[in-house]
């Protein structure tokens, strides 16, 4: 078997790739406004209610739209893929593997083309787009080869007359729930974990970004995954997702969103509905707010520079995203000042112009959201550049520094999901590692400092499930830095990890007597 290698960020300063990647924008505006069914069954179906997705950077033009699921069609789906069970858990894992690796290879093929329209449907900047494709590949390489490795179970013990094994086996039906900011790579990634271990699925995708996910299902379809093995059926929260989160066929729901949706789903999902005869796994990755800590002793260029990438990058809209930057006081003045002059420089505009550094946020909700905190900051802190958003064409919102915070603030306390970042000094490292931690969440961080003794204090005191040494707090890689965070960040399922697949089995002892 080919050793795991993540896939390769396009250079785009290569006049070849930048070529490419014009062309692959160009074809994706040549197929704009069309329209997607439901796959159920492997049977396609039109409805007449709809879920239309639009361009963030632009709100009149029309990505595509897809068929809208109801109850009664999410019935149908559940009893395609309760049925799809039956024969697909059977299949061999290397066959399951197999489809993973021809998808990968077929998206490879494909992976300007996917990249471009993220670029429209979630205004995603050149790297980011490709960035999320790439990541996209990478899941389903290394959960088809993780696949391999776990498939024949674990060793145990066995005596003299007996023989023992420890197997894995499926789980059942999925609802697989996925968020709009990685459209592609989360969606394809939590949906192909839970096939490639031999459990059906229905995935609903972010009803913001449909587009990518029906794109993603053909894909699959191609690579020759049986009909019934993955359902298609975007729809309403409210309508579609309560109602198979509820479902007693459900065996288990994998979530991204946000913390509010993941609590609301862990509840639901805890009740034992009638006909139910197991309790239901929640894999669930909820967001964060996310500190980068900068000691004294320091590369205070490197801080500067980490905080706004990690900040500002596909415009704050990562749950990875820092949004709150604690620095020893000595060093405050410095870093602040400079992660300011690095923000004016920030471009800013349509994402299909390479140039642009930063583009939207995804939607008006979004934006409303966003700047209201704004608001909510210049109350509580000093406003050091940004504030202002416009919405009258696509969703933007310039980058936003707030400086003197109080770390009981409510802009240091609370998700924005958006291009701002607050600044709070500490007295010293000590503190600024009690400031960090004091938050819900515990999904990432990042600690800049050159003194080895802080380093390691950071490593055992700084409680979230992805800490990242001087470099920013973003871009985790599939395979090198598995991920997922602690307390209201989720269950920890550390995506692109060596356990996340067998968050999908369940361990079967079988003993043999000779």
């Amino acid at each position: 078997m080919i050793p795991y290698k993540h896939e390769p960020f396009t250079d785009f300063s290569i006049e070849e790739n930048k070529n490419a990647y014009l062309e692959a924008i160009q074809y994706v505006e040549g197929y704009l406004g069309q329209d997607y069914p439901l796959v159920i069954g492997g049977e396609k179906v039109t409805t007449d209610s709809k879920i239309v997705s639009y361009n963030p950077a632009n709100k009149q033009e029309v990505i595509g739209s897809v068929s809208k699921a109801s109850q009664d069609l999410a019935e149908k789906a559940m009893q395609a893929a309760v049925t799809a069970f039956e024969s697909w858990k059977k299949v061999k894992p290397e066959v399951r593997a197999d489809v993973l690796f021809k998808a990968a290879a077929i998206i490879r093929r494909r992976k300007h083309e996917f990249s471009a329209l993220l670029t429209k449907e979630a205004g995603k900047p050149w790297n980011e787009a490709d960035a999320d494709t790439a990541e996209a590949i990478d899941f389903l390489e290394y959960y088809a080869r993780q696949m391999l490795r776990i498939k024949d179970g674990v060793p145990v013990e066995s005596r003299p007359g007996e023989y023992n094994r420890y197997d894995y086996i499926p789980l059942g039906v999925g609802i697989i729930i996925s968020p709009w900011n990685f459209p592609f790579a989360i969606m394809a990634g939590t949906t192909v974990a839970a096939i490639v271990t031999g459990n059906t699925v229905l995935l609903k995708p972010a009803s913001t970004t449909p587009i990518v996910a029906a794109k993603f299902v053909e894909v699959m379809e191609e690579a020759g995954l049986p009909a019934g093995v993955l359902n298609f059926v975007p729809g309403s929260g409210a309508e579609v997702g309560d109602y198979l989160v509820d479902h007693p066929k459900t065996r288990f729901i994998s979530f991204t969103g946000s913390r509010d949706v993941g609590l609301r789903i862990f509840e639901r999902a805890s009740k034992v509905n009638k006909g139910q005869i197991w309790m239901k796994r929640l894999i669930a990755e909820m967001g964060g707010k996310d500190t980068i800590v900068v000691d004294k002793e320091a590369d205070l260029e490197l801080a500067a520079q980490s905080i706004v990438k990690s900040a500002f990058g596909f415009s704050g809209q990562k749950c990875s995203a820092c949004s709150r930057a604690v620095i020893v006081e000595d060093v405050y003045d410095q870093v602040l000042n400079r992660v300011v002059e690095l923000t004016n420089e920030l471009t800013q505009g349509d994402p299909t112009d390479p140039t642009n550094f930063m583009a939207t946020v995804i939607d008006q909700s979004a934006f409303d959201k966003i700047t209201s905190y704004i608001e909510i900051g210049k109350q509580e802190g000093k406003l050091m550049t940004g504030g202002e958003g416009d919405d009258s064409k696509g969703y933007f919102i310039k980058p936003t520094v707030f400086a003197d915070l109080s770390p009981e603030a409510r802009i240091m306390k609370e998700e924005i999901f958006g291009p701002v970042v607050g600044f709070t000094k500490a007295k010293n490292f000590d503190e600024a590692i009690e400031i960090a931690n004091n938050t819900e969440y515990g999904l990432t961080g990042a600690v800049i400092t050159n003194n080895r003794e802080n380093m390691e204090k950071a490593r055992e005191d700084f409680h979230v499930g992805n800490l990242y040494f001087n470099r920013g707090c973003t871009g985790a890689i599939v395979g090198y830095q598995p991920f997922g965070g602690f307390n209201m960040s989720g269950t920890d399922s550390k995506a692109g990890g060596p356990d996340y697949l067998l968050l999908h089995m369940q361990a079967k002892t079988t003993s043999e007597m000779f």
